[in-house]
Order: structure tokens, then C-alpha cells, then sequence
């Protein structure tokens, strides 16, 4: 498959503070941006716990988009710190599960700003699709171990990316 024909998956979970209202900036502005991204509305960047990019990626997405408030200004007082903490986390075990840090990227934005997070989106998306498909939905048999096998480690190290066990 050429890279022009290769379509990439990607799940953004937006924060509904901040991300998600810019998402909504963005579309009522009718500012595009790539249709390769689906949309998850999370309360806070804080809450996507590592599973659920784990997930993710066991059940087929080629990138994973994360995006917040800024630094600071996060509506549930610190809750992106923690984001930052289980981002760099996750990139340190993805490298090691085999699959490239780059498909999975942390972004900041706040409600006012539509155009930047679609610009954020497309360049995103335009990065997993040079990347190439992640070729793990092609035996879902392996699929489902690969999943097992990321939970556990997200067990193993629940207190480090403070996630409840």
C-alpha cells in the first residue's frame, strides 16, 4: 500500500473544557480538518487513563491524539500535569512494546483556539500517515494478547502513572 493510499486511524480524546470547545471553534468557523481523526470528548485530559491509548492502539488506530488545556490553566486545578506525566510514560512503553512514540502526541489548546488545534489535527495526521499503518489489526487473535499484555503493564506501573489498580 502506498502512503497515498494508506488512510490512517486516529483517536484524539479532547478535554471538553477546552479542546473539544475548540474542535467546536473550528467547525462552526468551518475551519477543515483531516476526517482520518475521530473524536472522543473526555472531561479532562487527566481522566484518558493509559489503557485507553493502549487500547487503542490494540484495537487498530495508527495515532493517538491527546489534547488539553494549557499548563495552568486546566479546569480541574493540575489534572494536565498528570497528563504530561502519563504521556512521557506511555511514549517510554510504546518504544518498548515495538510501536514508534510518534504515534501518539500530547497538544495543548485552549477553547480559543479552533484553527491551531485543527492545524495541530491535520499535521498529526499527516505525520501517522508517513509513518505508515500500524499493522496490528491484521491477526486479532494476537490482538487481543497484545491488549492483555498492555494491561498488565499498565498494572505493573499504576502507581507511577497514577492510575488507580
Amino acid at each position: 500500500m502506498s502512503e497515498s493510499d494508506f488512510k490512517p486511524k486516529v483517536v484524539a480524546f479532547l478535554c471538553n473544557w477546552c479542546s473539544y470547545t475548540a474542535s467546536d471553534l473550528a467547525g462552526t468557523a468551518r475551519i477543515k480538518y483531516s476526517p482520518h481523526a475521530r473524536i472522543i470528548r473526555v472531561m479532562c485530559s487527566g481522566r484518558v487513563d493509559p489503557t485507553f491509548v493502549l487500547k487503542a492502539f490494540a484495537m487498530g488506530a495508527d495515532g493517538v491524539l491527546i489534547a488539553g488545556c494549557h499548563p495552568g490553566d486546566c479546569h480541574y486545578i493540575e489534572q494536565n500535569y498528570k497528563t504530561m506525566r502519563r504521556h512521557e510514560m506511555l511514549r517510554y512503553f510504546l518504544e518498548r512494546m515495538g510501536i514508534e512514540s510518534d504515534r501518539l502526541r500530547l497538544v495543548w489548546a485552549s477553547a480559543a483556539e479552533g484553527q491551531y488545534l485543527a492545524e495541530s489535527i491535520d499535521s498529526f495526521v499527516a505525520a501517522v500517515q508517513k509513518l505508515g499503518p500500524l499493522n496490528w489489526s491484521a491477526n486479532w487473535e494476537e490482538n487481543g494478547q497484545r491488549a492483555e499484555a498492555l494491561e498488565e503493564i499498565v498494572h505493573e506501573h499504576a502507581e507511577a502513572m497514577e492510575v488507580a489498580p
